[in-house]
């Protein structure tokens, strides 16, 4: 009797300091997140949290079959949630960089005058000069839009 209940002390010594150090170590997790945002650590950080104060209530659980089920039922709804909160933070923005079909169709401004098969003349979209080229010569000033686009070179028309 005396050794089944050594046994349980243990076992709820161990179900404690585990759940002491699910917490200490969530903790760590969440203030590295908040010094380094998005390595995405809020998840694992709160299912320790989570699993800590469990244990910490319910020590037998935390050492059952249980224990990975909560976790389960904790990660699902706090993956979800941190997506569409780091979505919110930072949504999704077009690429920074422009790359040449994005210019077709896109008006600019003769920088340099285009003349027909040669790359000198130069045109300005959006505040970008690119090489460029057309079936007639275009004078300095003169507005165009882009009709093909290879590479960081464009073929434009006058408009």
């Amino acid at each position: 009797m005396l050794n089944m209940e050594t046994n349980i002390i243990a076992i709820m010594t161990l179900a404690t300091d585990l759940s002491l150090a699910f917490i200490v170590i969530g903790v760590l997790m969440l203030l590295v997140e908040l010094s380094s945002p998005g390595a995405f650590l809020l998840i694992p950080a709160t299912v320790l949290l989570a699993l800590g104060t469990i244990g910490l209530m319910f020590p037998d659980l935390l050492l059952s079959i249980w224990s990975p089920i909560i976790a389960v039922l904790i990660l699902v709804p706090t993956t979800l949630l941190t997506i569409k909160m780091y979505q919110k933070l930072a949504p999704p923005a077009p690429p920074e960089t422009t790359v040449g079909t994005s210019l077709i169709d896109k008006e600019g401004v003769v920088e340099v005058e285009v003349v027909p098969d040669s790359m000198r003349g130069k045109v300005k979209i959006s505040n970008v000069v690119w090489s460029a080229t057309s079936e007639k010569t275009i004078p300095v000033g003169r507005k165009v839009k882009v009709t093909h686009s290879e590479g960081v070179h464009v073929t434009v028309k006058e408009i």
